[in-house]
Formats: structure tokens, C-alpha cells, sequence
């Protein structure tokens, strides 16, 4: 196995920035492709367009947030295979993870051009923003496959230890999406429909460019044909890993969706300003989310090679260091949201609206410098299932019910409805500092 694959060793901060930087830089590409999009129809569309983009993207992040959970089970246990020194089961469980991939694909486009209109009635997409609503997510949804095999590609090469594969995979994607909403967008006017097409579109040629780029490189595994295919046992462990993960992430998803529903309701305005300030929030909590890819395939090869105590300091220095960003960025937020928000609308009541909402989340920004990191180890050390519960009590327990409850006290504030995110946070901080001292006692008791 190639060094820079290796995570049992060494200084650990420093290996740990260099893991977490391509990822880092991943996701910035990833946020400036997701904004693309917004950025490019508000340019050129009215309000309408959008909220349409808005909500049309929300609903497709949350199918890809569950298949992006899904995949850490693919995540963790071939990082434990690369650390227990493993290499043909690692083989195998990428071999079964692309079958099983390959019928999550199937389901979720069938599923989702069958249910857009009824998710549309569900997210309250304003009267003037529902075909358009409609029509983003159905186009999305046919290219389903790429957004799987997008997906899939980036966790497997985290299991590796290898960050700067999905940071070309992303590149790639970014590159061709921006090029096409210029081109159908702006160019050729096709609004809503032109930005689904350019996403669709870019993902398939990132997925064909990167499958000849893997070609080419050798891999710490062998895998044939014979490893393709679907493995009872394997299959059962990914699924056990992974499911957890994908149902806290399609809660905590819903629960944002909710939100975004609440403030639909309350014009579109207020419906394109949250728009707004959810694609900015992909910016601001870019370290934290990192932090969090980053240490769930770091802490698993460590706990593979039975290092329980250097995966714990590497939860403490991802902390520290991402701690530092998250003051940053929550000032930005809140003191200069307004700057943030006019990259993305021209309207003035948008830009507002947008900046009111994304002082609440620049709160945030501090807290899911913790929050984050411990669901990175959580995932890392396999216990998959505690962060499923974590993420539940935050949606159900704090999210969902504040956020109904502001909206019938302050019908008005985006900043109050804005304020159920870092209050859920709280909550899911202290159930996690909770988890990891009794798990530490429990392992000195051993």
C-alpha cells in the first residue's frame, strides 16, 4: 500500500490537513457547483426562477445526501480493510458496493420522476415556481445514475486515504456545469430547464473522464470481474454501516426541508432569500464538513489497525483546527451576509431576506466545528448507529418542533426560524460529548 494511503502512522495533525485539504477544496467545488446554477438563473430569471431552483436543488441534495450516507459504508469498511492490511477483501467490497449501488439507482429514478410534482406540493413551491420546481427535479432525476456513480467514486477513494481523486471527479463536474448554464442559461434562455440539463450533464462527463483516469492509476487492491457481484456478508456490513448514516442524513435533510417549506409559505421572497442563504451555507460550513469526511476515513483505518488512541487524537485536533475557521466564517456571515447574498440575486428584498436568515446559521458555524468532527470519528469507529440517534433528537426533538413554533410566534423572521439549526446543534453536542467519555471509560475499564 502506498504511503500517502496510510493513516496508522506518522504525525498525525499534519496528516490529517493533508487528507482534509482535497477534501476541503472538493467541497468548495462542489458548493460552487451547486450555486452555479442560483447564481447564473438570478442573473438572468426572475424570482420565480429562483425559488424554483431553490427548492428543485434542496430536494435533489437530499437524495444525494442519502446516497452519499449510504456510501460511508462503503467508506468505513474499506478503510478498516486497508488498516487491518487486507487488501482482497478491500477488493471485494468495492466490487460489492457497485452492485448494490447500481440497484440504488434504479429504485431512486424510478422513485423520484414518479414523485416530483407530489414532493413540489409537499416543499409549498409558490404557485408562480411549481412547474419549474417540478421540471428541475425531473430532469435531475434521469441522469440519477451519474449522481450515484458520482457519488460512489468519491467514498471509495476516502476509504483509501486518497483525497485528490474526488477533488478531480469534482473539478471536472464543476468545470462542464458552469460552462453549460452559461451556454443554456444565459445563452439559449432555457431557465429552470437549462440549469437541470448543465447539472445532469456534468456529472456524466466527470464520471466517463474520471473512470479513464482510475484506469490508468494502481490502486492499493486488486479487483475483478469475480469481485463484482453482490456478497451476502459484505453487503449486510456495508448496508449495516451505511443505512444509519442515510437515514439520520434523509431526516436531518427533511427537516431542513421543512423549514424551507415554512419559509415558501411565506412568499417568494422569502422563499428565494432562503434559497440564497442555504447555497452560502454550503460556503460557510465548507471546514466543518471536511473535518468531518476527513476524520470518518482517517479514524477508520485506526481503528482497523487496533489504534483507538491515535483516532481519538486526531477527534482532538480536528477541533482545534477547524475551530479557528468557524469563528471566521461566522463573522462573515453575520456581519457581511449581505456582500455573500448579492453574489447570488440582484433583488434587494432577496438579498435581505437572505442575509437576515444566514445570521442565525453563522452561529451555527462555531458550534458544527464540534458537532462535525465527532460524527467524522463516530462513523470512523463504526458506530453508525449512535449517529443516526444523535441526528434524530436533533431534528425531531429540537429542529422540527422550534421551527414550527417560531413560525406561528414570529410568522415573520427569518432570523428566529433560522435559529432551530445551532439550537438542534447544541443539543447533538452534548449527546456526542456524552458518547465519547463513556466510550473512553469503557475502554480503560477493559
Amino acid at each position: 500500500m502506498e504511503r500517502e494511503h496510510d493513516f496508522t502512522q506518522g504525525p498525525i495533525l499534519s496528516a490529517l490537513l493533508r487528507f482534509a485539504l482535497p477534501v476541503l477544496l472538493a467541497l468548495l467545488l462542489q458548493a460552487m457547483y451547486g450555486a452555479v446554477d442560483l447564481q447564473v438563473v438570478g442573473r438572468f430569471g426572475a424570482a420565480a426562477d429562483i425559488s424554483a431552483v431553490s427548492t428543485g436543488s434542496q430536494i435533489m441534495q437530499t437524495v444525494t445526501m442519502v446516497i452519499t450516507g449510504l456510501a460511508m459504508g462503503v467508506t468505513v469498511l474499506l478503510g478498516q480493510k486497508i488498516g487491518e492490511g487486507r487488501p482482497d477483501e478491500a477488493g471485494r467490497t468495492v466490487g460489492c458496493g457497485i452492485c448494490l449501488f447500481a440497484a440504488v439507482t434504479l429504485i431512486v429514478t424510478a422513485v423520484m420522476l414518479l414523485a416530483a410534482p407530489g414532493m413540489a406540493v409537499v416543499m409549498q413551491a409558490p404557485a408562480d415556481a411549481f412547474d419549474g420546481t417540478v421540471r428541475y427535479v425531473r430532469i435531475c432525476s434521469a441522469g440519477a445514475v451519474f449522481i450515484v456513480a458520482y457519488n460512489i467514486l468519491g467514498s471509495i477513494f476516502r476509504g483509501l486515504g486518497d483525497s485528490n481523486m474526488p477533488l478531480i471527479t469534482v473539478a471536472i463536474a464543476c468545470f462542464f456545469n458552469i460552462a453549460g448554464d452559461l451556454l443554456l442559461v444565459g445563452g439559449f434562455g432555457m431557465g429552470v430547464a437549462g440549469a437541470a440539463v448543465a447539472t445532469v450533464a456534468a456529472q456524466g462527463i466527470s464520471v466517463a473522464l474520471s473512470m479513464v483516469i482510475i484506469r490508468r492509476r494502481k490502486l492499493p487492491f486488486a479487483l475483478t470481474r469475480a469481485d463484482i457481484r453482490f456478497d451476502r456478508e459484505i453487503t449486510g456490513r456495508i448496508l449495516r454501516l451505511g443505512s444509519p448514516v442515510a437515514l439520520q442524513d434523509l431526516l436531518v435533510s427533511l427537516s431542513f426541508l421543512a423549514i424551507i417549506a415554512i419559509a415558501n409559505a411565506m412568499g417568494t421572497v422569502a422563499s428565494a432569500g432562503v434559497g440564497v442563504a442555504e447555497k452560502m451555507c454550503a460556503f460557510v460550513m465548507l471546514v466543518p464538513s471536511a473535518y468531518m469526511q476527513s476524520m470518518s476515513a482517517f479514524v477508520a483505518q485506526n481503528i482497523g489497525a487496533g489504534r483507538e488512541d491515535r483516532a481519538r487524537r486526531a477527534l482532538a485536533c480536528g477541533i482545534a483546527s477547524s475551530v479557528a475557521a468557524g469563528l471566521l466564517m461566522g463573522w462573515a456571515a453575520f456581519f457581511h451576509g449581505d456582500v455573500l447574498a448579492g453574489l447570488f440575486a440582484r433583488d434587494t428584498a432577496v438579498i435581505a431576506a437572505a442575509w437576515e436568515y444566514l445570521k442565525a446559521y453563522a452561529i451555527d458555524c462555531l458550534l458544527t466545528s464540534f458537532l462535525f468532527c465527532f460524527t467524522g470519528y463516530f462513523n470512523g469507529c463504526g458506530q453508525t448507529v449512535f449517529v443516526m440517534f444523535q441526528g434524530f433528537a436533533g431534528a425531531l426533538g429540537v429542529r422540527l418542533p422550534m421551527a414550527f413554533l417560531v413560525s406561528r410566534l414570529s410568522p415573520g423572521s427569518l432570523f428566529h426560524l433560522g435559529l432551530s439549526t445551532p439550537a438542534s446543534t447544541v443539543v447533538q453536542i452534548a449527546l456526542c460529548g456524552g458518547y465519547f467519555l463513556r466510550r473512553k471509560r469503557g475502554d480503560a475499564q477493559a
